[in-house]
């Protein structure tokens, strides 16, 4: 694996570095330079530091491991691929992702989500470990969204997404742990339990999730869930129009 010092490079410099290269790279002393990864297949990539914004957008088959925290819109159209962060991500963080998966150790800026779509096979998953905040999931079309809120109570409170989760929401599936009591969710979905049948399809990918940061999966898996989908073919309408 090649190594490439970021320390000091421009990002248009940096992510040239990183195409020059033929088979996988890590990159040491990063800050804040800009979609790196981005649009690349067939390679593996390790972060040391914390990248800008929009890491893997259009992100079409590679993987991406940040060893540290990442900035706003990380898989910003994703298409396929491996992003996985050992700390937190920023803001609108897999926004019009359409495949692939973004795995997250730790919280979840505003707008985790927004716009996610899935077409036939492609199904983009998106797993957060720790906290998300407001907007999860704001009109999401398809995929998987999971919350895992495996700090939560310790010192931000006992809620594991902030306000308006799901607003817009008309495709996909969010699975939040817990039962999610004190969360307001916009008419057009419906929040519930999760049954076994939910709780199998979910397992992969907290079995994933446990395997890229070390975690207890059947620990996990022992707390209740709360599943959100859609209950309507108009959200817009009942969010925006008085009838």
């Amino acid at each position: 694996m090649k190594t490439i010092c970021a320390k000091g490079m421009e990002s248009r410099a940096l992510n040239d570095a990183i195409r020059a290269e033929d088979g996988d790279c890590r990159l040491t002393d990063c800050l804040g330079q800009r979609f790196l990864g981005a649009g690349m297949r067939n390679r593996s990539i390790e972060i040391d530091g914390v990248p800008g914004n929009a890491l893997g957008a259009y992100l079409n088959g590679a993987e991406i491991t940040v060893n540290g925290s990442t900035q706003d819109a990380v898989g910003d159209t994703m298409n396929d691929g491996l992003i996985a962060v050992r700390g937190s991500i920023g803001d609108a963080a897999g926004y019009a992702m359409r495949g692939g998966a973004i795995y997250v150790r730790d919280n979840a800026g505003y707008r985790a989500g927004i716009h996610m779509k899935e077409y036939k096979e492609k199904i983009p998953v998106m797993v957060i470990g720790g906290r998300a905040g407001s907007f999860l999931g704001e009109y999401q079309a398809g995929g998987v969204i999971i919350v895992l809120g495996l700090e939560a109570g310790k010192d931000r409170g006992d809620r594991i997404v902030g306000d308006f989760p799901c607003a817009g929401m008309h495709g996909g599936r969010v699975y939040l742990r817990g039962t999610c009591e004190g969360i307001a969710f916009p008419p057009q979905v419906t929040a519930r339990g999760a049954d076994e049948r939910d709780m199998a399809a979910l397992r992969p990918y907290v079995e994933r999730y446990a395997a890229l940061f070390g975690a207890d999966a059947e620990a996990i898996l022992a707390s209740p869930f709360t599943l959100v989908t859609p209950d309507s073919s108009n959200p817009y309408r009942r969010m925006y129009v008085e009838n």
